[in-house]
């Protein structure tokens, strides 16, 4: 089925990762997701929510629905506070790896955007410099006074580290926002595999808003498209060094797929078998409850759905330089689209006794 078309996934990516999507504003990452989904079918980006939410076919008639899901939102901060020495004291919009904050430079969407860095002692003075700052001592330099400051920043604007989409060898690509901008791109390239198709399912889409903060977006999602199966697609741990293989996945060795009490262990046994049959390679992430992602909130929004993860390995997780391998994201969308074209999928599904 797949013509192996890294260049176009890379492509998607490139547009995706660029755009600004902050937990709780997302808006310029709905827009540019919204347009890469119109060509396929119906495309809303919800007034309330920021949900960018797809339909294909009836999405209630004959069919049972499939809904594919990944967050469009991305980690970052928020203003707090300003300085009267015009500093911006900040807070995090998700997890972010506070490791990797000291020096950065970062873009403040005030009312304008504005560059600044976030400061740094230099380690000729510092006492103790093998301690992680706390988010409470992180304050960025943009340059200039407390009045100055008071004009071009409001509390509660956004600060974001920002870079662009970079090839690296071997296929491999690095990026801001690739968690989940990666799962967005493989739910993409799995409507174009579709396109034209007969599937066993009608096809609705989620990409979600402040998943960092909560799973928010997928509970009224869920609710809006109340699919009867989702599968979740989001990023997962890949082994870099020194982590145990037994916690984590390998980049190039294809999608991961979840197995957990929260899970539809019918789901994740069919997506193994079809990977096996349609020799695509595969991963297993076995889990122990709940399972971290949007599948939580959406195997339990309204009157319930069958839902399984399966996700894309990825390296230095929550920090401004992710690495996917564009393997991984083709094989994720060729494994998904088997799964909505197969005839025995939705027979013994639901069946418990």
């Amino acid at each position: 089925m797949s013509d192996l078309n890294f260049e176009n996934i890379k492509n998607i990516l490139s547009q995706l990762t660029a755009a600004q999507g902050i937990s709780g504003e997302e808006n310029s990452a709905a827009c540019t997701a919204a347009k890469m989904l119109e060509k396929f079918g119906s495309v809303t980006v919800d007034d309330t929510t920021g949900n960018v939410l797809f339909r294909s076919g009836s999405a209630k008639g004959k069919k049972p629905v499939m809904l594919l899901d990944a967050h469009i939102d991305e980690i970052g901060m928020i203003v707090s506070y300003i300085t009267k020495d015009g500093f911006l004291k900040v807070s995090n919009c998700g997890g972010l790896d506070r490791r990797v904050m000291l020096a950065q430079q970062v873009t403040v969407y005030g009312r304008e955007k504005i560059k600044g860095i976030v400061t740094s002692t230099p380690p000729h003075l510092e006492k103790d410099s093998s301690a992680v700052p706390e988010m409470e001592d992180i304050y960025i330099d943009i340059g200039m006074s407390f009045e100055q400051a008071k004009k071009a920043v409001r509390l509660g604007d956004r600060v974001l580290i920002e870079n662009s989409l970079e090839e690296l060898q071997n296929g491999r690509v690095t990026a801001k926002a690739l968690d989940d901008r990666a799962g967005c791109a493989a739910i993409i390239r799995t409507l174009e595999l579709l396109d034209g198709k007969d599937t066993a399912f009608d096809i609705a889409v989620s990409f979600s808003v402040q998943e960092e903060v909560g799973e928010r977006g997928a509970k009224t999602a869920a609710y809006v498209l109340d699919p009867d199966y989702a599968v979740i697609v989001d990023v997962s741990f890949a082994k870099t060094h020194g982590e145990s293989a037994a916690d984590c996945g390998e980049l190039g060795k294809g999608p991961m797929i979840g197995f957990a009490p929260s899970l539809s262990k019918t789901m994740s046994e069919k997506f193994r078998d079809i990977a096996k049959d349609k020799d695509i390679p595969y991963q297993i992430e076995v889990m122990n409850g709940r399972t971290g992602t949007n599948a939580d909130t959406i195997g339990v929004s309204k009157g319930g759905a069958a839902a399984v993860t399966i996700s894309i390995p990825e390296k230095h997780m929550h920090t401004p330089a992710e690495i996917v391998d564009l393997a991984d994201i083709e094989n994720t969308a060729r494994l998904i689209a088997e799964y909505i074209l197969s005839e025995n999928v939705e027979s013994g599904a639901k069946s418990i006794c």
